[in-house]
């Protein structure tokens, strides 16, 4: 968490030595995890078309402000008349897209899909940059530095719970952000979690994904199985399943949340 917390803090200072070059006018982005850092972090006037993932509901808390915008299937095809001076993209079978872009002269950001939060910052202060607003990434950076700098010394067992049994690997990234609110996440196989452990070996808090929570599924048909409504009154704490889709900055203000619900 220390080397986080320098990382945080390094991009802190890049951000505040940012130059004042030409920002751009005219940004689309092809991902939903970009889409989010997109709608975060640009002045409105700036986008020009987000993903239709973002506009829906189901999928991400920024929903209404996303449908502001034209949307896009995620292809570069999609954006291209738009007339884009930037596209933001992530990590996974862009090179092609990549390569095009720059043959149409448009300037593309390429954001890794994070494995720590020392990556989440990363993400922020590079496209912070990229847009010309250093100072927009800068007030996230601060908050996430401040989560880690203050994070509750002793944690409590947790297990995340998702549809259908799934949980998170105690190692990832969805740990680390549960460690900032006081919460440790218990290593389970196959990071999956079998209502026998449930009610033979409960954790102390339970935190449960509301992600679709109206949506019938086999997953949500399994998280309103008896057993699972005994054990989760034990102690539940719910959570947003969409701010953990792509771990990146919407996750701070859960985690202050949490912390508060946690008494950490």
């Amino acid at each position: 968490m220390r080397v986080f917390a320098s990382l945080l803090a390094a991009s802190l200072a890049l951000l505040a030595a940012a130059g004042a070059e030409a920002s751009p006018r005219r940004v689309a982005s092809l991902n939903l995890c970009t889409d989010e850092l997109l709608l975060l972090l640009a002045a409105p006037e700036q986008i020009v078309s987000v993903t239709h993932l973002a506009q829906q509901e189901a999928e991400t808390p920024l929903w209404q402000q996303a449908r502001l915008y034209p949307r896009n299937d995620g292809s570069l095809l999609s954006v291209v008349e738009r007339r884009p001076d930037l596209i933001v993209t992530m990590t996974g079978g862009t090179r092609d897209r990549l390569r095009i872009a720059g043959r149409l002269g448009i300037a593309t950001v390429d954001l890794v899909f994070a494995q720590n939060l020392a990556d989440v910052g990363q993400n922020i202060r590079q496209l912070a940059i990229a847009l010309g607003r250093p100072e927009a990434g800068a007030a996230l950076i601060r908050r996430m530095t401040a989560l880690i700098r203050s994070r509750p010394p002793a944690r409590i067992d947790a297990i995340w719970l998702g549809g259908g049994g799934r949980t998170v690997p105690a190692t990832g990234l969805e740990a680390q952000w549960m460690a900032l609110a006081g919460l440790r996440q218990r290593p389970l196989q196959g990071d999956r979690v079998s209502l026998e452990t449930l009610i033979a070996r409960p954790p102390a808090v339970l935190l449960r994904s509301d992600y679709r929570a109206g949506q019938y599924s086999n997953g949500q048909r399994w998280l309103s199985h008896p057993a699972a409504r005994y054990a989760a009154n034990v102690r539940t704490i719910p959570t947003d399943g969409r701010r953990w889709t792509c771990m990146g900055p919407l996750l701070i203000g859960e985690i202050e949340r949490l912390r508060g619900e946690t008494g950490r």
